[in-house]
């Protein structure tokens, strides 16, 4: 009989991925997946504790969670609980003693264990722990990918972070940067193309870190393993996410002006536009190196679409440092954008610094920018109006009949989806442009023939 398993993600990328292994390392022990936790056996957070309070929602979560599993346990059934990913990491053995009742705790580097996790769960009834950093790596014990892949699908080829931005906390709960083999990359991404996947999003805490082994025993850069990876049959879009701009080598830089399959879109975070907090941020770069960064990129590939983060009110933030980053914002000008108020995280540096920004001005600081990225994001969309661009479905709209994809910049496309279906890439016309979208209608003559 199978068993039933429900996974919560919170975060990024990458943890939707881990999700997805997850699910089909336990798929390999009789579980399947529903849709709600109240059907689960098995309810498993993967949590990420990049934002506010992180742990506290978890342990909310977790509450809700015990009053779910007390309620099944009435019914005279079981409901296990576990906890993976950054919080847990983060939170160590602390988490079994905040909630005992919690089954199993797994850190993001030891997913791979569940099913071992679960069976001695059960052979010796107390709560199964598994936060260590293993020499080995968690990718050579995961099952192959199965079954039909999206159009759009993620692939990891790097983990973790050395850089140590005094606000972050991901060196201490991915641990330091690592970089998958050349030849394991490509044969998962074979697998993902096989089942349906068109474009390939290549993940990272650092991606453009990467320096994996090649098949010639060399290490290879990010700029060579997406050349190899155009090479694939039915690759026709490739992105990689999220960059660090001191990692943005020359080779990589020309590979958006030489591979066509690399989209003109790049998310490559600069955080301010004050050389002083950028210091303090330990980010190893200022301010005019970044827009020498975006000069030659855009160079290579004049169509370039930028997104970014930004965090305002870091500790020792004037106004202006804040109004630095605002003069940035002004002369690169992004697409889209993340933008965040400063808050501490627990045992990162920053956390003890001077200077800490009271709370009504970081509000104020960040309503102004986000204010200034709004009205770019929105002139952005408004300049595609009227233009005939290549569109890759993904899937259904919000209207019955209608579809949705994507243009080569990330911006969602809602038009009449006749004669479509997802994987297609077609040849659109945008028609309007919305807060979040566009709208737009086949080009004259176009049709689903870009079925890869």
């Amino acid at each position: 009989m199978s068993k039933r398993l429900f996974i919560r993600t919170y975060g990024c990328q990458m943890n939707v991925y881990d999700s997805d292994r997850m699910a089909e390392s336990l798929a390999a022990h009789g579980w399947s997946r529903v849709d709600a936790p109240e059907e689960a056996d098995l309810v498993v957070l993967n949590t990420c504790h990049i934002r506010e309070k992180a742990a506290e929602k978890v342990y909310s979560e977790l509450g809700r969670l015990k009053r779910l599993r007390a309620e099944r346990a009435a019914r005279g059934e079981t409901m296990l609980l576990a906890v993976a990913g950054c919080v847990a990491q983060a939170e160590g053995e602390a988490m079994l003693e905040r909630a005992p009742f919690v089954d199993l705790v797994v850190g993001p580097q030891a997913y791979h264990r569940l099913p071992e996790l679960l069976a001695r769960r059960a052979r010796e009834q107390w709560a199964a722990f598994a936060t260590d950093f293993p020499v080995e790596s968690k990718f050579d014990h995961l099952p192959e990918r199965s079954g039909a892949s999206p159009v759009s699908a993620y692939l990891t080829v790097q983990e973790g972070c050395d850089k140590f931005c005094t606000f972050c906390v991901v060196p201490y709960t991915r641990g330091a940067e690592t970089s998958r083999p050349v030849a394991a990359i490509l044969a998962e991404a074979r697998r993902l193309l096989a089942s349906g996947a068109k474009e390939l999003v290549l993940l990272g805490q650092n991606v453009n870190a990467y320096h994996g082994e090649g098949p010639d025993g060399r290490s290879w850069s990010l700029a060579r393993l997406l050349g190899a990876l155009a090479e694939l049959d039915g690759v026709v879009r490739l992105r990689y996410t999220t960059s660090h701009p001191k990692d943005m080598s020359e080779d990589l830089i020309e590979a958006h002006g030489r591979i066509p399959q690399l989209v003109p879109h790049l998310h490559l975070p600069v955080q301010s536009g004050s050389d002083a907090v950028l210091e303090a941020m330990n980010r190893g770069y200022t301010a005019e190196a970044y827009r020498r960064i975006v000069e030659r990129l855009r160079a290579v590939r004049p169509d370039l679409a930028l997104s970014s983060d930004f965090i305002v009110g870091f500790p020792g933030e004037r106004e202006t440092d804040f109004e630095a980053t605002l003069d940035l914002v002004r002369t690169v000008g992004f697409a889209q954008a993340y933008s965040f108020k400063y808050s501490a995280r627990p045992g990162t540096p920053a956390q003890v610094m001077r200077g800490q920004v009271k709370e009504a001005v970081k509000a104020e600081r960040l309503q102004r920018l986000q204010a200034l990225l709004a009205e770019q994001a929105r002139a952005f969309n408004e300049a595609t109006v009227g233009r005939t661009v290549p569109v890759l479905i993904d899937g259904p709209g919000r209207h019955p009949g209608q579809l949705v994809g994507r243009t080569p910049w990330q911006q969602p496309v809602h038009l009449d989806g006749t004669g479509l279906q997802p994987g297609d890439l077609v040849t659109v016309t945008i028609t309007g442009s919305h807060a979040h979208s566009l709208a737009g209608r086949r080009a004259a003559g176009a049709t689903g023939e870009g079925r890869a």
